[in-house]
C-alpha cells in the first residue's frame, strides 16, 4: 500500500506530506482548494506527463516521492529485479520519486536509483488505479480486461498448462520453419553444395594449415643461401685434409702418444677431444642429412606455394577466412544431408507440431468454456451492485470471443472485452466511452467490488465517484467504498458527507495565506474537526447545530473506525 506521499514546490504546495493508512481515505475540501493539485502530483511520482507550469512560483524544481509497502511476491517485484534494481521479493518498501526543472527536463528515480519514466510509469501502473477527471488505466484498458476475467474465476493453474502447451507447439513451429527454410534454401543451391562439396573433398583443408604453409613458405625462400651454408659447413668440419673432423681427430693421435710419457696429465684434454670428435662427427651427419633431404628442396617450395594458393583461392571463392574451410565442408556435408533426408526430417517436425497444436487447442477450448461460464456470474455480480450506485438503467457486459487459431497466445484464443450502456435501448460500448465522469467512476467501484479479491494493485484513487448524486445513492457509494477499502488501499476525493463519513483516515484540503503566499495545506481531521468538516459539507459556511447532529448520525452509522485523537488538527501545511 502507499505509506506516503511527500510533495514539494507543486503549484500552491510548498511543502506537503501524507502519511496514508490501510482502509478508505478520504480528502474533502471546498471547490479550488487544491485536491486536484495532489492528484496531479500523486500522478507525477506515477510516471504521468510533466509540465514546468507545475512548478511553484519562486521554486527552481518540483518534486514528489511515494513510499509503498509491498508484498513480497507483488508483480512490482519482479519488473524491479529485472531491471536490476533490488532483490527479488525484497520486503523493504518501495520509494518512487519525480523531479521537474524549470527547463522542463524531468527526472525519475526508484529508491534513488535513477530510471526512465516510462519504467516510472510502468511500475505505477501496477501499483495504484486512478478513476476520475484525469488519466485512467487499469479496467479502462481492454487488454487487461481477459486477466480480471481469469482472476475472477481463479483460472491460473488452467492458465499455466496453457502456457506451458503454446511455449511447446511455438517452439516446434520455430524448429519447422527453420528447418523447411534450410532445406529451402539448400534445394535452391543444390547444384553449387555439390560442386562445392567436391571442390572442398578434392582440397580436404586442415584447419591451421594455412599457417603452417606459411611460416614454411617464408622458410623455404631462402632455400639456396641455406644450402650454400650448409654445404659450406660440411665441407669445413668434414674435408680430407683440413677439416674440423680429421684435425681434431690427429690431435687427439699426437697427444695420446705423448701420454705415455706424462702419464695422467693429459687426461683432462684427451676427453675433451674426445666428445669433440663425438660432437663433430654428430654435426656432420646431421649436416648431411639436411643436405641431402628435401627440406631445403626447390621443389618442396614450389609445392608449398601451390598449396597454399589453392587453400587461399577457395577461400576467395567462397568468401570465409581459409580456416574456416573445413568448418565450410562440414556445414555443406550438413546441408547435403538434410537434403537426402529432408522428407523425413520434415515429417516429423509436421506431426510433432500437430500434435503440441491441438494439446494446445484442447486447453485453449477448455479455458475459453471457462471464462464464458465465468463472464455470466461477474456480469450478474456488478450488476447486483449497479442499481444501488444510482445505476439501475446501466448494463453490463463481458464479451468473450473466440478468435482464430492464428492469433492465440499463451493464454489462449479467447478476446474478452467489459462493455456497458448507461441508458436503456443504447447498444454497447467501451466503458470510457458511453460513461460521464461521475458514471465511470461508479461503474469502475461496481467492478473493483467485485474482483477486489483478485487484484495486485497496491491503491485506488476514485475522484468525481460522488458527481451528481446524494443521498441514499451517497450513502450507497460509501458503504461500498468502506467495504473495498477492507481489501485494498482506496483513496478517494469527496464532495458528499455521507462518502466522508465512511473514511478510516479523513484530510481536509484548504488554502491558507502563509507569509503573503497563497498555499495549499492538508489537514488531518479527527474528532470534533471531523464532525465540523461532515457538517459544514452537509450545511454550508454556516454550520448549524442541525447539521452537527446529522454529522453526528452519519459518522455513527458508517463502518468506519477511525483512530481516535483530541480534537486538535494535525496539520501539514506549507512553511
Amino acid at each position: 500500500m502507499l505509506t506516503q506521499l511527500s510533495i514539494r514546490n507543486v503549484v500552491l504546495i510548498e511543502k506537503l506530506e501524507l502519511d496514508c493508512s490501510p482502509g478508505l481515505s478520504v480528502l474533502t475540501g471546498e471547490t479550488g482548494a487544491g485536491k486536484s493539485i495532489l492528484l496531479d502530483s500523486l500522478g507525477l511520482g506515477l510516471g504521468a506527463r510533466s509540465e514546468a507550469s507545475l512548478i511553484r512560483s519562486g521554486a527552481e524544481q518540483a518534486s514528489v516521492s511515494l513510499t509503498f509497502q509491498l508484498p513480497t511476491h507483488h508483480p512490482s517485484s519482479a519488473l524491479l529485479h529485472e531491471q536490476g534494481l533490488r532483490e527479488e521479493n525484497s520486503a523493504e518498501p518501495l520509494i518512487l520519486r519525480r523531479i521537474i526543472s524549470r527547463d522542463g527536463r524531468s527526472k525519475a528515480f526508484v529508491d534513488d536509483q535513477p530510471v526512465a519514466v516510462s519504467l516510472l510509469k510502468k511500475l505505477g501502473e501496477s501499483l495504484v488505479e486512478v478513476h476520475g477527471q484525469f488519466e485512467t488505466h487499469g479496467l479502462i484498458n481492454r487488454e487487461t480486461h481477459i486477466g480480471f476475467l481469469d482472476s475472477f474465476a481463479d483460472l491460473q493453474k488452467d492458465l499455466d498448462v496453457c502456457a506451458a502447451l503454446y511455449s511447446a507447439w511455438q517452439e516446434t513451429v520455430v524448429a519447422y520453419e527453420k528447418t523447411k527454410a534450410e532445406i529451402d534454401a539448400a534445394q535452391r543451391q543444390a547444384e553449387d553444395i555439390a560442386a562445392a562439396l567436391s571442390e572442398l573433398k578434392q582440397l580436404n583443408p586442415q584447419a591451421g594449415e594455412a599457417d603452417v604453409l606459411a611460416e614454411k613458405r617464408t622458410r623455404l625462400q631462402g632455400h639456396e643461401k641455406i644450402m650454400d651454408a650448409l654445404q659450406s659447413a660440411h665441407r669445413d668440419l668434414s674435408q680430407e685434409d683440413k677439416g674440423a673432423q680429421r684435425m681434431a681427430a690427429s690431435a687427439r693421435r699426437i697427444l695420446t702418444r705423448a701420454a705415455e710419457k706424462a702419464g695422467d696429465v693429459l687426461n683432462p684434454v684427451l676427453q675433451q677431444l674426445d666428445m669433440a670428435e663425438n660432437a663433430l662427427a654428430e654435426a656432420v651427419s646431421l649436416l648431411e642429412n639436411l643436405v641431402y633431404s628435401d627440406e631445403f628442396d626447390a621443389a618442396s617450395l614450389e609445392k608449398s606455394e601451390e598449396r597454399l594458393f589453392a587453400l587461399r583461392a577457395a577461400a576467395r571463392k567462397y568468401r570465409v577466412p581459409v580456416d574456416d574451410l573445413a568448418k565450410l565442408y562440414d556445414e555443406l556435408t550438413a546441408q547435403a544431408d538434410l537434403l537426402d533426408h529432408s522428407g523425413k526430417e520434415l515429417g516429423r517436425l509436421e506431426k510433432e507440431m500437430a500434435q503440441k497444436r491441438t494439446a494446445f487447442e484442447t486447453q485453449a477450448k477448455k479455458l475459453h468454456a471457462l471464462r464464458l461460464e465465468a463472464a455470466v456470474g461477474l456480469q450478474k455480480a456488478v450488476h447486483k451492485e449497479l442499481p444501488p450506485l444510482k445505476l439501475e438503467n446501466a448494463r453490463f457486459e463481458v464479451k468473450v470471443e473466440q478468435l482464430e487459431l492464428e492469433a492465440a497466445n499463451a493464454k489462449g484464443y479467447s478476446r474478452v472485452t467489459f462493455a456497458a450502456a448507461t441508458n436503456p435501448g443504447m447498444p454497447s460500448g467501451a466503458l470510457h466511452k458511453v460513461a460521464s465522469g461521475g458514471e465511470l467512476a461508479r461503474f469502475m467501484l461496481a467492478l473493483r467490488l467485485c474482483l477486489a479479491q483478485d487484484t495486485n494493485l497496491s491503491t485506488l484513487v476514485f475522484d468525481e465517484v460522488d458527481t451528481g448524486i446524494g443521498g441514499a445513492t451517497a450513502s450507497a457509494v460509501g458503504e461500498r467504498l468502506a467495504k473495498l477499502g477492507k481489501h485494498i488501499q482506496t483513496l478517494v476525493v469527496t464532495h458528499s458527507p455521507q462518502v466522508a463519513a465512511r473514511g478510516a483516515q479523513h484530510w481536509r484540503i484548504e488554502k491558507n495565506t502563509v507569509k503573503g503566499q497563497m498555499q495549499t495545506v492538508a489537514i488531518m481531521l479527527h474528532d470534533d474537526a471531523r464532525r465540523e468538516e461532515i457538517a459544514r459539507m452537509l450545511a454550508g459556511s454556516t454550520i448549524t447545530e442541525a447539521a452537527r447532529a446529522a454529522a453526528d448520525s452519519l459518522l455513527d452509522g458508517s463502518d468506519a473506525a477511525p483512530e481516535k485523537h483530541s480534537d486538535k488538527s494535525k496539520k501539514r501545511k506549507a512553511s
